[in-house]
């Protein structure tokens, strides 16, 4: 197992959590010289905060453990391509590297709607690298959302009875 996909599965942990609080399944590393130096996962429903995003979170408590707002020598692992807050909070704490699980066609803004990462016109870019362990990610993802629906169609048939 290379090292992406070893800290991929830590992130896969975080989702994991998320979803057992039935958060949407979402988990962040953040690692600088071979080390985990912070973990997250999505809280927005438990903190009813848009902003508790996995990568923030992590992102957050990586500053605060380190001491510096510029991660210039970290990598971020997280489980679902970063939507534009998340990629915005990445370039402005100089991120050097991302590596994400699944794609997101709806809201992903390192590559499938458009890569605020690489954009050359901000002061910083990140590299980017996606699909690692993309299959687990979106089946933690697509499980999720099942679950959701199924538990939805139940309720509205009791609320029927």
């Amino acid at each position: 197992m290379c090292e992406d996909e070893k800290y991929m599965q830590l992130a896969i942990k975080e989702a994991e959590k998320a979803g057992a609080m039935m958060e949407v399944p979402i988990g962040a590393v953040v690692v600088q010289n071979n080390q985990v130096v912070a973990k997250a996962h999505n809280l927005r429903e438990t903190e009813q905060r848009s902003i508790a995003h996995a990568e923030l979170l992590a992102i957050d408590q990586a500053c605060k453990s380190l001491h510096t707002w510029r991660l210039e020598d970290a990598t971020l692992y997280v489980t679902l391509e970063p939507c534009p807050m998340c990629a915005g909070a990445i370039v402005l704490s100089r991120v050097k590297r991302v590596v994400f699980g699944a794609y997101d066609p709806k809201g992903g803004c390192c590559g499938t709607l458009l890569n605020l990462l690489e954009f050359d016109k901000f002061n910083h870019q990140a590299e980017v690298k996606g699909g690692v362990l993309q299959k687990e990610c979106g089946e933690l993802l697509s499980n999720f959302f099942r679950e959701l629906r199924r538990r939805k169609k139940e309720s509205e048939k009791n609320d029927l009875h």
